[in-house]
C-alpha cells in the first residue's frame, strides 16, 4: 500500500479502498438497523400511513426484512402524485432519471473508456492507470474519448428535453385542478411598494386590478403592530411558562399523593413552584410562579382586546394582497408592469400563503432592499472566502505526500494508517463544515428583507449550489493538484498544459472519496433518521414535560429541499464532468443515484409530510439548470484535455486538431440548446398559459385527469390517463414503462420493443399488497384510530361524515393558515370557523395542526355535572369528567413500546365521544365559490397581520392529577386570569409511573368549552 501511494500522484489505491471497505461497512451496519427499528418503531418510520388523509395514505408495509423494497417500488407515478404532490414526484423522477443514465453510462464506459484508458500506455501508476491521464497524446484511442463524450452529452440534452415537456403539461394540470385552482392563493397576489397614493385608498386598488379579466375580489394592504406583535409573543412566552409550572406541579402532587399511599400518611400537598420575575438571574424575590403568571397573562390579555379591537391606528404599510375572482388574472397581474415609476409596485408574488410570510420583511422600502442585498451579497463573498480557506485545508489531507516535504511529515505516508486517514477524514469534516452554510445563508437572505420563506428556500437552493461547486468540486480538486502546477509552471510556463493533463486526472481520488461517503454512508443516514428518532424517543425523556412540547416532538418529519437538491446536482456534476477521465467514477455516482432513490421513495412515501413546500415544481427547473452547469463544466474539461493533448503531442497533424474541434463544437451546440430552453419552457412554466386557462375552462375534465407521462398532444386531446383508453392491465403497464422510460428513449424505440416482447406488458400475477396484508398488521382505520376494534364500517362511515373531507393534498391543496398564539378559535368575528378548517403551524409549539371547524365536546355534561373536589378523588377523574378506562388513549398516545402494543392494549374512543383529529382536513378549507367557500370576512380576518388575528385569550393545556387534587389550583388559574385563561384536560393525563401522557392528535387550541369546570360553578 505504502509504494502505491509513493508511486501514485493524488492519491492511491490503499486511499480508495480503505474508504470503500469503511462506507460499506458503515452502510451496512446502518441499513441493519433500520431493518430491525422500522417494524418497532412506526411514528418514525411509518407515519404517513395514519398521520395524512386517508386518501393519501400509504399501505401499511409487513414487519419482514426486506418487504418494503417491493413495496415501495410498486407504486406508480400517478399514485405518487396524488399521495405527494407534483414537487416530490419530479423529485423522485429525476432521481430515477440521473439513476439509469448512470447504469448505462457506468457499463458503456466501463467496456469502452476503461480498457483505453488502462492500454494507454501513458506511464502511469496505482489508480491513475485507470484514468485519462494515461493515454498517449498522440494516440487515435481519444477518439472513443470524444465519440463517447458526444453520444452522452446528446442523450443528457434529449433527457432535459422530454423531463421539460413532461414537466410543462404537469404543471399546467397542477395549476389548474380544482385542488389547487379553488384556493385563495391560487388567485391572489402580494404587491409589495404600493405608491403613497394608493396605500390609503383600497378602492383606487381595486380599480386599477379591476382591469384583469373576473375583476377583483377583496383588497386587502397590511398595516405595522410589531408593538402589538411583541405583546402576543410576550403573552405566549408567558402561557408556555405557566403550562410548563401547572405541569410541573401536577405531577409533584400525583408522586406525593402515590407515596403517602403507600406509607399510609396523610397527604401533604407539595410547594408550588416558584421563581423571580426578574429577567436578571438570582435578582429579586422568589415569587408564587403560578400566580404571577397567570396574573401577567390576564393583563396581557387585556391590552390584546384593547389593542386588537382599534385596527383603524395601526398604519398602513406599503405591502397589499389582491384577491381576484379567476385565476389566469392573477397570473395576468404577475406578469404585467404595473407602474411608471421606478421600483415602484415592481415585486408580485403568486400563491400566498399567510404562513408562508414574513411579515416583518413587507415595508421596506426599494432602496433599503437593494442595499440590504448588497450587503448580503458582500457577506457571502466573506463566506465563499472564507470556505474556501477551509475546504482547502482538509482537502489538502488528501495530498498529504505532496506535504511530505515539510520538516517532521518526510514519514507520514508510510504510516499504516495513512491510506484511513486520508480516505475518510477529510471527507467527513467537509461533510459537516458544508452542513454549517445553509443557517448562515437563509439568516442572509432574511435579513435582505426577502418577503416569503418559500422565496428564501427557491433562492438557497442557487446559492448554495454555487457553494457546493465551489468549495467542495473545484478547491478540493484544485487543492490536490494546484502545488504541483503552481510549482512547475513558476519555472516554466510553457508546461502548464502538460500538467493539466497529468493532474486534473489525479484528482479523481478525492472525487471518489466523497461520492462514497455520500453513496453508502449518506443514504444510509436518510434512512435510519437518528435526529427524528432521538426527536421522538429520546429528547423528549429529557425536555418535553408538557402536553405542548410533547406534542411538538411529535411534529411530522420535514424534508430539507433547499439543501438537498444542490448536493444531488453536485453529485450529477462531479460523475459527469469525470465520466471520460475516470470512467470509475460513473460506478459509483449510479450507486449513489440508485440507493438515495430506492430511500427516497420510501422517505416520501412513508415518512415526510412536508406540507411547508408546495411550489408545483418549481424546483425542478433549478434542478436541470444545475444538471446543465454540470454538463458545461464537463465539456470545458474535455476541451482543456484535448487541447493539453495537442500541446504534448510531438506530431499535430489534422486527426489531432480535429479531437480540439470537436468538443468545441459540443460546447456550442450545448449553449444554443440552452437558449432554447429558456425561451421555450421558461415562460410556460411560471405562469398559466391562457389557451390552458381557456382550453380548461371550456373542458373542465382536463384538469381532474391526469394527463400523460409523454407530454405530447393537445390538452383537450385522448390521452393515457384518459377512461376512453380503459383500464386494461396492459394499459396500466404500458403507461408506467412511458412514465419511467419516455423523457430517456423516443416513444417509437418503446413501441417498438412492447410490440416485439409483449409479454413485458402482462402483468404480474402477484399483488405488490400481499406483504402488508399480514395477520399482524390492524387495518389501516385502526391503525390511524378512525375505527374502533369491533365497530362496523356503518358506524364509522357515520361518524367519519364523507370521504371527501379527507382527500385533500398536502402538496396540491394547503389550507388556509389561521394564527395560533395560545389563543381560543372561537370569538366574536363572525363564524370564521365555521367557513374555513385551517391547517395551520403554531407560532409558539411549532406543532403542524390540521383542525377541523370547533365542535363541541361530546362527552361534557356542563356544569351541573361538575363534581367535587372528593368525587374526582374517589372516582379518579382524567380530565374532570371521564373516569380512568372509560375513553381509551388514542393509539398516538405517548404511553407504549410499540405501535402494534398500543394498538391492541389502547382501543380507540367511542363512535360518538371521538372529536376529529388534528390530522383530518375538510375538502373546503380555503375554497372559492359558495358552498363552503370563503367569505370576504375570513379572506380578511385570515390575511390580516398575525398579531391582529391573535385572540385575547390562553388556552392553557395541562394534566390533571388522577385525584383531582389540582381542581383548585386550576380554579384560581380561572379566577386570576380574569375570564382570559382556560384550562383544557383533555387528552392527557398522568400514568401510574408519574409520567406525562397525551393524545397527540387532540388539538386545545380548537376546543370551545374547558373539559374540567371550576369548582365553583354550581347546577
Amino acid at each position: 500500500m505504502a509504494d502505491d501511494s509513493e508511486n501514485d500522484t493524488g492519491g492511491g489505491v490503499s486511499t480508495f479502498v480503505s474508504s470503500l471497505t469503511f462506507n460499506v461497512v458503515v452502510a451496512a451496519v446502518i441499513f441493519i438497523v433500520f431493518t430491525i427499528l422500522r417494524p418497532r418503531f412506526k411514528r418514525v418510520y411509518a407515519p404517513r400511513t395514519y398521520a395524512v388523509g386517508k386518501e393519501r395514505r400509504s399501505e401499511p408495509i409487513s414487519d419482514r426484512i426486506l418487504s418494503w423494497i417491493p413495496m415501495v417500488l410498486s407504486v406508480p407515478d400517478d399514485k405518487i402524485i396524488e399521495r405527494v404532490g407534483l414537487d416530490t414526484y419530479m423529485f423522485l423522477r429525476y432521481m430515477r432519471s440521473m439513476f439509469v443514465m448512470f447504469v448505462v453510462l457506468s457499463l458503456l464506459s466501463v467496456v469502452t473508456i476503461l480498457p483505453v484508458n488502462i492500454t494507454g500506455n501513458g506511464g502511469a501508476k496505482g489508480m491513475a492507470v485507470l484514468t485519462m491521464g494515461n493515454v498517449d497524446p498522440a494516440s487515435k484511442k481519444l477518439w472513443v474519448h470524444i465519440v463517447f463524450f458526444m453520444v452522452f452529452v446528446a442523450w443528457v440534452l434529449w433527457n432535459i428535453f422530454g423531463e421539460f415537456k413532461v414537466y410543462t403539461r404537469l404543471r399546467i394540470w397542477w395549476l389548474t385542478n380544482p385542488r389547487h385552482a379553488n384556493k385563495v392563493g391560487a388567485s391572489s397576489i402580494m404587491v409589495s411598494t404600493l405608491p403613497p397614493t394608493l396605500i390609503e385608498d383600497d378602492s383606487r386598488i381595486s380599480s386599477m386590478f379591476n382591469m384583469f379579466p373576473g375583476g377583483v375580489r377583496q383588497v386587502i394592504v397590511n398595516r405595522n403592530c410589531s408593538e402589538l406583535q411583541d405583546i402576543v409573543e410576550e403573552r405566549d412566552a408567558l402561557a408556555k411558562s405557566l403550562e410548563k409550572a401547572l405541569t410541573s406541579h401536577a405531577v409533584n402532587c400525583e408522586k406525593t399523593f402515590n407515596k403517602a399511599a403507600k406509607k399510609g400518611a396523610t397527604f401533604k400537598e407539595p410547594k408550588r413552584p416558584t421563581m423571580r420575575a426578574s429577567k436578571i438571574p438570582f435578582k429579586g424575590p422568589k415569587l408564587d410562579a403560578i400566580e404571577y403568571l397567570s396574573k401577567e397573562i390576564a393583563k396581557l390579555n387585556k391590552q390584546i382586546a384593547e389593542a386588537g379591537a382599534e385596527e383603524a391606528k395601526y398604519k398602513r404599510q406599503s405591502t397589499a394582497f389582491v384577491f381576484f375572482n379567476k385565476q389566469i388574472a392573477a397570473h395576468m397581474a404577475a406578469q404585467t408592469v404595473l407602474d411608471y415609476k421606478p421600483f415602484s409596485m415592481n415585486s408580485v408574488s403568486l400563491d400566498i400563503r399567510s404562513d408562508d410570510i414574513i411579515w416583518s420583511n413587507l415595508n421596506l422600502n426599494p432602496y433599503d432592499r437593494r442595499i440590504r442585498g448588497y450587503l448580503s451579497l458582500a457577506a457571502t463573498i466573506g463566506l465563499v472566502i472564507t470556505w474556501t480557506l477551509l475546504t482547502a485545508a482538509l482537502s489538502a489531507l488528501v495530498s498529504v505526500e505532496k506535504l511530505s516535504t515539510l520538516p517532521g511529515m518526510k514519514d507520514l505516508s508510510k504510516s499504516k494508517f495513512f491510506g484511513i486517514f486520508t480516505g475518510i477524514i477529510p471527507s467527513a469534516v467537509l461533510a459537516i463544515v458544508m452542513a454549517l452554510l445553509p443557517i448562515i445563508l437563509r439568516l442572509l437572505l432574511r435579513l435582505e428583507g426577502t418577503p416569503r420563506r418559500s422565496e428564501i428556500d427557491m433562492r438557497l437552493l442557487n446559492r448554495f449550489f454555487f457553494f457546493q461547486v465551489w468549495n467542495v468540486y473545484l478547491v478540493t480538486i484544485f487543492t490536490s493538484s494546484i502545488l504541483s502546477i503552481a510549482g512547475s509552471a513558476f519555472n516554466d510556463p510553457s508546461i502548464i498544459l502538460d500538467q493539466i493533463q497529468q493532474q486534473v486526472p489525479s484528482s479523481a481520488t478525492p472525487i471518489l472519496t466523497y461520492v462514497l461517503l455520500l453513496a453508502f454512508t449518506g443514504a444510509a443516514k436518510e434512512i435510519l433518521q437518528v435526529v427524528r428518532l432521538a426527536l421522538r424517543y429520546v429528547l423528549p425523556l429529557l425536555f418535553a414535560k408538557t402536553p405542548r412540547a410533547i406534542c411538538s416532538a411529535e411534529t411530522p418529519a420535514t424534508f430539507d429541499w433547499a439543501t438537498s437538491i444542490p448536493m444531488h446536482s453536485l453529485i450529477f456534476l462531479m460523475g459527469f464532468s469525470y465520466s471520460f477521465i475516470a470512467p470509475i467514477v460513473n460506478c459509483f455516482v449510479a450507486v449513489y443515484f440508485g440507493l438515495f432513490y430506492l430511500v427516497y421513495r420510501y422517505q416520501f412515501l412513508y415518512v415526510y409530510n412536508d406540507s411547508n413546500w408546495a411550489s408545483g415544481g418549481l424546483s425542478f427547473p433549478v434542478s436541470i439548470k444545475q444538471t446543465l452547469v454540470g454538463v458545461y463544466i464537463s465539456e470545458i474539461y474535455m476541451l482543456l484535455m484535448m487541447v493539453a493533448k495537442l500541446a504534448k503531442n510531438p506530431n499535430i497533424d489534422g486527426n489531432a486538431v480535429l479531437r480540439v474541434i470537436f468538443p468545441a463544437l459540443v460546447l456550442l451546440l450545448t449553449i444554443g440548446a440552452h437558449i432554447y430552453i429558456n425561451d421555450a419552457y421558461m415562460p410556460i412554466i411560471n405562469y398559466l398559459p391562457a389557451r390552458g386557462a381557456f382550453e380548461i375552462e371550456e373542458n373542465p375534465k382536463i384538469a381532474t385527469t391526469c394527463p400523460d407521462f409523454t407530454g405530447d398532444g393537445e390538452l383537450n386531446g385522448p390521452t393515457l390517463m384518459d377512461s376512453s383508453t380503459g383500464t386494461t392491465p396492459e394499459n396500466e403497464i404500458r403507461k408506467r414503462i412511458y412514465a419511467v422510460y419516455g423523457s430517456l428513449v423516443p416513444k417509437r424505440v418503446i413501441d417498438f420493443v412492447l410490440n416485439k416482447i409483449p409479454s413485458l406488458l402482462h402483468p404480474n400475477k402477484r399483488s405488490p399488497k400481499g406483504d402488508s396484508t399480514t395477520e399482524d398488521l390492524v387495518s389501516e382505520e385502526q391503525a390511524s384510530g378512525e375505527l374502533k376494534p369491533g365497530t362496523d364500517s356503518a358506524a364509522a362511515a357515520a361518524d367519519g361524515n364523507d370521504k371527501d373531507a379527507s382527500t385533500v393534498d398536502d402538496g396540491l391543496s394547503l389550507p388556509m393558515p389561521v394564527p395560533h398564539h395560545y389563543s381560543e378559535m372561537t370569538g366574536s368575528k363572525g363564524n370564521f370557523e365555521e367557513i374555513i378548517s385551517a391547517k395551520r403551524v403554531s407560532g409558539n409549539t411549532n406543532i403542524l395542526s390540521i383542525d377541523s371547524a370547533a365542535q363541541p365536546p361530546s362527552n361534557i355534561a356542563g356544569p351541573a355535572a361538575s363534581p367535587t373536589k372528593q368525587e374526582r378523588r374517589d372516582s379518579r377523574f382524567v380530565g374532570g369528567l371521564a373516569p380512568v378506562g372509560t375513553t381509551g388513549p388514542s393509539i398516538h398516545s405517548y404511553d407504549s413500546k410499540t405501535e402494534l402494543r398500543q394498538r391492541r392494549t389502547h382501543p380507540a374512543q367511542p363512535t360518538a365521544a371521538r372529536r376529529k383529529s388534528r390530522y383530518d382536513m375538510d375538502g373546503t378549507d380555503d375554497m372559492l365559490g359558495t358552498g363552503g367557500g370563503a367569505s370576504n370576512a375570513s379572506l380578511a380576518e385570515a390575511f390580516l397581520n398575525p398579531a391582529l388575528r391573535a385572540k385575547p385569550t390562553c388556552n392553557i393545556w395541562v394534566p390533571l392529577d388522577n385525584h383531582g387534587i389540582c381542581a383548585e389550583v386550576y380554579d384560581s388559574v380561572r379566577s386570576l386570569g380574569d375570564g382570559t385563561i382556560r384550562i383544557i384536560n383533555r387528552e392527557t393525563w398522568i400514568n401510574e409511573k408519574a409520567k406525562v401522557k397525551v393524545n397527540v392528535e387532540f388539538d386545545p387550541d380548537v376546543s370551545d368549552t374547558e373539559d374540567t369546570p371550576s369548582l365553583s360553578a354550581k347546577a
